[in-house]
């Protein structure tokens, strides 16, 4: 009996010694687990509370739906703590739900907003929260004013889209491509003020070229017009710089150079040089070529370009004029260029040339459609190309309807469009003939579904018409 109560005594101890060093140890391994998820629970609330407050103030403004016809946005006006809506063209009302019918169509300027669906479709890959302390300073940390990344995005983005070249090239970031056309005037223009160089584009050309060099009045350069007056010049003594705009604005046509030489410098203005407005038949190789992202992503707001450079003494010069002039390009401009670029690269472009593409591609065949029951009007006429980037000869679909009154009578195309209710730029603008208008159909869909509209009213009442 003293054996077996001895033996139960035993086994009592064991169990209760073996239970305290469970309960102990779990104890002291628990409270330590506890504090450690507490406490990375508090680090991780204190690294989130700004950005999800920030998330929730964005996804406020994102909420208001206005109708379909309208956005609001962060920076908007706010009434009763709601953000403002801002309607499309033609629309009004606290929701942008009224629409006004007396209003004309516009169809002049060229906000690219034919892509925000697209980006609708991405707003959580694309959307970037920024801290109130980043970057600060005037430079990055390699004191220059130019993210590597982004950089580095940009040559693999060319290289995916296999419509540039990079390699070899320097790499200048500018305030939107508009900066770049005039930085590179500046490096290309000699220093000798006695022989100033002659800035010419082919008609029709895009009227910034004049207007900046003009504008600027530099002593290295004047604006001479027409590119196509100087083929022939023997008695040139300074040199040249043309634009070459391939595609064009207005046109769409693939310009090539007109002018070539020892003393002709050409700017290759590449803004429209992507799947969703043309062909890519090869990727260019020139000296000096400027893009921008705002018709890339549609981002015109952003104001982001860059330019691909050869020469080691252009890129240098364009470089401090960038810097004498803005001091580089915004920050966080450069973060939201990474972070858009980010979502392209993911799949080599593919999902946003095709969207592009596809769009351009319904609004050209409704344009032709409504174009084609009247002799009236002409469009411009631009051959199939083949595009290695789609595999596949397809055709163009440029940003903007390079439209021809062809009666004799309408000797002022942009007047006849007016009175018709349709907002567009006049021939004249580009220095060619006023019966021609530039029609921008890369605005928002509502914008496209108005001068459809308005289109087809003029072009059905043909006898009405005569009276405008």
């Amino acid at each position: 009996m003293a054996g077996s109560e001895s033996s139960i005594y035993k086994s009592c101890l064991v169990f209760s010694l073996t239970a305290n060093l469970f309960f102990g140890v779990n104890l002291y391994v628990g409270r330590r687990a506890a504090w450690k998820r507490s406490s990375d629970e508090v680090d991780t609330r204190g690294s989130l509370s700004w950005s999800g407050r920030a998330a929730a103030e964005a996804e406020s403004a994102a909420a208001e739906e206005c109708s379909g016809h309208g956005r609001a946005y962060l920076d908007g006006m706010v009434v009763d703590g709601r953000p403002v809506c801002e309607c499309n063209t033609c629309y009004g009302g606290p929701d942008c739900s009224l629409f006004l019918p007396s209003c004309s169509a516009n169809a002049d300027g060229g906000d690219p907003l034919f892509l925000e669906p697209f980006w609708k479709q991405h707003a959580e890959s694309s959307a970037v929260v920024v801290a109130g302390w980043h970057r600060m300073s005037y430079s990055f940390s390699d004191y220059t004013f130019l993210s590597r990344e982004l950089e580095s995005l940009l040559r693999k983005l060319h290289s995916q889209v296999g419509n540039a070249v990079t390699d070899g090239k320097h790499i200048v970031f500018g305030v939107g491509s508009a900066q770049l056309l005039n930085a590179a005037v500046h490096a290309l223009s000699p220093d000798n003020s006695s022989h100033p160089a002659s800035v010419v584009a082919s008609i029709p050309y895009y009227q910034l070229y004049q207007m900046q060099t003009e504008f600027f009045d530099s002593a290295g350069c004047s604006f001479q017009g027409d590119a196509a007056r100087w083929k022939n010049a023997t008695n040139t003594t300074g040199d040249i710089i043309e634009f070459v705009t391939a595609p064009n604005n207005p046109d769409g046509l693939l310009n090539e150079a007109v002018l070539h030489g020892p003393n002709v410098k050409t700017i290759y203005d590449r803004a429209y040089y992507w799947p969703h407005f043309t062909g890519i038949p090869s990727p260019v190789d020139e000296d000096l070529s400027i893009f921008t992202i705002s018709k890339l992503t549609g981002h015109a707001g952003s104001r982001f370009g860059w330019a691909l450079i050869r020469d080691e003494d252009v890129y240098q010069r364009m470089n401090w004029y960038v810097q004498v002039n803005t001091m580089g390009v915004s920050r966080d401009t450069q973060l939201r260029a990474l972070k858009l670029l980010k979502v392209l690269i993911e799949d080599g472009g593919r999902e946003i040339f095709e969207f592009g593409y596809k769009m351009m591609t319904k609004r050209w065949d409704r344009l032709r459609k409504t174009m084609s029951v009247t002799n009236r009007f002409s469009l411009q006429k631009i051959p199939p190309e083949n595009c290695t980037f789609f595999q596949k000869v397809r055709e163009p679909t440029p940003a903007y309807a390079w439209v021809k009154c062809e009666r004799e009578e309408d000797r002022n195309c942009i007047e006849i469009l007016n009175a018709a209710k349709i907002l567009g730029r006049g021939g004249s603008v580009f220095h060619d003939d006023e019966r021609y208008v530039r029609l921008s159909l890369i605005r928002s869909d509502d914008d496209f579904d108005d001068l459809i509209s308005r289109l087809e009213r003029l072009a059905s009442g043909e006898d009405g018409a005569k009276t405008i």
